[in-house]
């Protein structure tokens, strides 16, 4: 690992820790030239499939991109970091453990979507407006109208 400061490619490991949800390594490491300190973490890589998106192109998965949709439909809802990771950790072992290796980015939209639905019903609906590509007032008031059936 290169020192963020100085480049330099040695460093030291000063303390190892698993992070709180046990699926990583937490470092903190010393650089042996200039003495910056800093943290690293490490997790297993899983083979995940390719996502196919609708109009046909093929992505890696990105974890850091599921969890950004996450946190923008959550964004201003009393709604726990904890639960957005917890909502990316199922979802990516989810696929890891599918066996495929394309999965439809619509398939994992309803996964999203499930799990929304029983986090904040706000953020599910924010999702779902991108997500189901709304056009109109119509349909969003409409899927509203079916979420508030359901809650009661």
């Amino acid at each position: 690992m290169r020192c963020p400061r100085c480049a330099h490619p040695d460093d030291q490991v000063i303390d190892s820790r698993p992070s709180k949800s046990g699926d990583e390594i937490r470092r903190r490491r010393e650089c042996v030239s200039c003495g910056f300190r800093f943290t690293t973490y490490e997790r297993v890589e899983l083979q995940l499939p390719v996502i196919v998106k609708r109009d046909g192109r093929r992505e890696p998965f990105s974890r850091d991109k599921l969890r950004a949709g996450l946190r923008t439909a959550c964004q201003k809802r009393p709604i726990a970091s904890e639960s957005v990771d917890k909502v990316v950790e199922r979802i990516e072992s989810d696929l890891a453990t599918q066996g495929v290796q394309e999965i439809s980015s619509r398939q994992i939209g309803d996964w999203v979507m499930g799990a929304l639905r029983n986090i904040d019903e706000v953020a599910y609906l924010r999702f779902a407006s991108v997500y189901l590509s709304f056009e109109t007032l119509g349909e969003f008031v409409s899927e509203a109208a079916r979420v508030q059936r359901e809650a009661d």
